[in-house]
């Protein structure tokens, strides 16, 4: 008997395997953000001077023809950046362009396309600085890693000199604390890249796709960065990606700006700099999506740079440095624009707050600290306001502009009911009063000509029948004509009233066979029924004296219903009646509305064949859609 294999042997195969996965999907991240600096360097390099060559040519003509040549390579080096997402798993939605023409209009087509602007922006201004932010973090956190592990090694090399000595001054000559550090950089490396690169992944998909979404997975084994859900519709440029490019563009600018004065001019330890200055910049960025986010990230930063300026408060600003005013006006102007007014009060109100706790905390008053509250709580609260009220204005302009909809739609409604009136009225006057007298001459025909044969009276019966039915069917046509909310009255025929309708057609004296499948769904009933009518009626006007055959019956693979009304030739000693030519047109709008098909045409022996393929589903109503009973009429 072989022996059992211990736990840890069985686990360790899995551990491999989460190893080699986690590796891989380090490797492709690195993949993906080392290219993107050297791609964006050169599409910053090509776009700028391209455009500056367009501005400084403008007066000769020159640069009306670069500047739409500077359009298209925008959107080709876009085109690499959205096969940039593609490699890293991630699938943009599809973009559509204005088309282009030839000649002075196709120029003008192509400056006026929004989208093009928006890849021209993107490549141009806020690829380049994205791509080195996250470029440099890539290479620095192994670089500091790997120093920090081997610090004990090249320490010794390193005049004393150059290695800090103010405390902390231990931080870098402390081998254990050298080393810790060292390993934690290595192991939050994989989250880092990761992190890296999905900020990279999503801003760009933002910002050059449709709504962001995640990409297909691969038979790698590994996780797909959730960034949204992909749009099904084409990507259109809208309000919501200008707000996403000009966020992206403080943020960045913002955090090349407030990192060096945080560290610099208030002495704040670079590495707590870079997280405050990266915490304050990227909250607009994040309040986009989610407004609570934002303000509690921007929140925690202020009272992080707060603190950590207070030891300079009487010689610099504080406790508000002038980057955490713009970044809290920028999160502010972001809300405004973006989300209710509760949300840009509750952003205001954490700003004041902190102001109002920084104030009555410090132990002693700080020179110019209340001037400082007071400019951000004042020029917040106006950009607040204004960004409320811009939004409200933008509302206002939305349900102007759905009235008049509406009301375009109402009165082109009142002028579709005015018209169906007229046409009611006029379908009463003239088709419902005729019926009436056929009606009337029939049912009182025995009364006014006694001593008729049965046959005779038969006949007349028969007409009255049919005309009753008809002022049936009209006035219920006339009511839905008349209001568009009258309830349908009309009724429902089925297959089952077809032998009905050919008995009655056989009254005319023709001579008619039928075969009926009734067993089937009640949704291609009414429809058939329909066909069938039309088709006799036709036969009867246009073919007088001829054999008709009336067939309906499921295909053999049961999911369609064959309905044919073939008559041979007519009699040659009779006239056939005239027609509207409208019944044909008819049918073929009934059976396109349930996605079947129609052939109609003459038959070999100068006859006339209409056939109709209805799809049929299953239907509760209906019961099955097997082969059920035929209903035979002689002929």
């Amino acid at each position: 008997m072989a022996p059992e294999s211990s736990p840890s042997a069985s686990a360790a195969p899995g551990r491999a395997l989460r190893l080699r996965a986690r590796v891989r999907r380090l490797g492709r991240d690195y993949r993906y953000v080392l290219p993107g600096l050297p791609l964006g360097a050169l599409s910053f390099a090509v776009l700028v001077a391209l455009t500056v060559a367009s501005l400084g040519t403008l007066i000769i003509w020159v640069g009306a023809l670069l500047m739409p040549l500077t359009l298209l390579l925008g959107s080709a080096f876009a085109r690499l950046s959205r096969w940039r997402l593609h490699t890293w798993g991630v699938v943009p939605a599809p973009v559509e362009y204005l088309p282009r023409g030839r000649g002075p209009i196709g120029v003008v087509r192509l400056m006026a396309d929004p989208r093009r602007w928006l890849d021209y922006v993107f490549e141009t201004v806020l690829a380049f600085p994205l791509r080195l932010v996250t470029f440099v973090f890539a290479v620095a956190w192994p670089v500091l890693a790997l120093g920090l592990l081997t610090q004990w090694f090249w320490g010794r090399f390193v005049p004393a000199e150059l290695m800090p000595q103010d405390p902390p001054g231990t931080f870098l000559t402390d081998t254990r604390v050298s080393v810790a550090l060292g390993v934690l950089f290595l192991v939050t490396l994989p989250t880092v890249i990761r992190g890296l690169a999905w900020s990279d992944a999503f801003l760009t998909n933002a910002l050059l796709g449709g709504e962001t979404g995640e990409g297909p997975s691969r038979d790698d084994g590994l996780r797909r960065p959730h960034i949204g859900r992909l749009s099904p519709r084409p990507a259109t440029t809208s309000a919501t990606r200008w707000v996403w490019a000009v966020s992206c563009f403080v943020t960045l600018a913002l955090l090349a700006v407030a990192w060096p004065v945080l560290a610099t001019l208030y002495s704040v330890h670079p590495a707590l700099a870079m997280v405050l200055a990266l915490a304050h910049s990227a909250a607009p960025m994040v309040a986009i999506r989610w407004p609570w986010a934002g303000i509690g990230l921007s929140s925690l930063a202020s009272l992080g740079a707060m603190l950590a300026t207070y030891p300079v408060a009487a010689e610099l600003p504080w406790p508000w440095p002038v980057t955490g005013i713009v970044a809290q006006c920028v999160l502010l102007v972001v809300l405004a624009l973006r989300h209710q007014w509760y949300w840009v009060a509750g952003a205001w109100s954490a700003g004041a707050l902190l102001t109002l706790v920084a104030s009555v905390l410090v132990p002693t008053p700080v020179p110019g600290g209340l001037a400082n509250g007071v400019v951000l709580v004042s020029v917040t609260a106006a950009l607040a306001m204004l960004g409320v009220l811009e939004r409200l204005w933008r509302q206002r302009n939305v349900r102007a502009q759905q009235a008049e909809e509406l009301s375009a739609e109402e009165a082109q409604r009142r002028r579709d009911l005015e018209e169906r009136n007229r046409i009611a009225r006029e379908l009463h006057d003239v088709v419902a009063h005729s019926m009436s007298v056929i009606n009337v001459q029939a049912t009182t025909a025995q009364y006014r000509k006694p001593g008729m044969d049965e046959s005779v009276q038969q006949e007349f019966d028969d007409i009255a029948k049919s005309s009753r039915q008809a002022l049936s069917e009209m006035r219920s046509l006339l009511a839905v004509l008349r209001s568009d909310d009258a309830a349908p009255t009309a009724p429902v025929f089925t297959l089952k009233d077809i032998p009905d309708l050919v008995e009655s057609a056989r009254a005319t004296g023709a001579t008619i066979t039928d075969s009926i499948e009734t067993d089937v769904p009640a949704t291609v009933g009414p429809t058939t029924y329909r066909i069938v009518q039309e088709a006799l009626s036709n036969a009867l006007r246009h073919a007088p004296g001829a054999e008709i055959a009336v067939t309906a019956a499921l295909t053999d693979d049961q999911t369609a219903l064959l309905v044919e009304v073939v008559n041979a030739a007519p009699d040659g000693d009779s006239a056939p009646a005239p027609g509207s030519g409208l019944g044909l047109s008819g049918i073929r709008e009934r059976v396109s509305a349930l996605g079947g098909t129609v052939e109609v045409g003459p038959t070999a022996d100068g006859g006339f064949r209409l056939a109709a393929t209805l799809p049929v589903e299953d239907d509760e109503d209906a019961g099955t859609t097997g082969v059920g009973g035929q209903v035979h009429s002689p002929g």
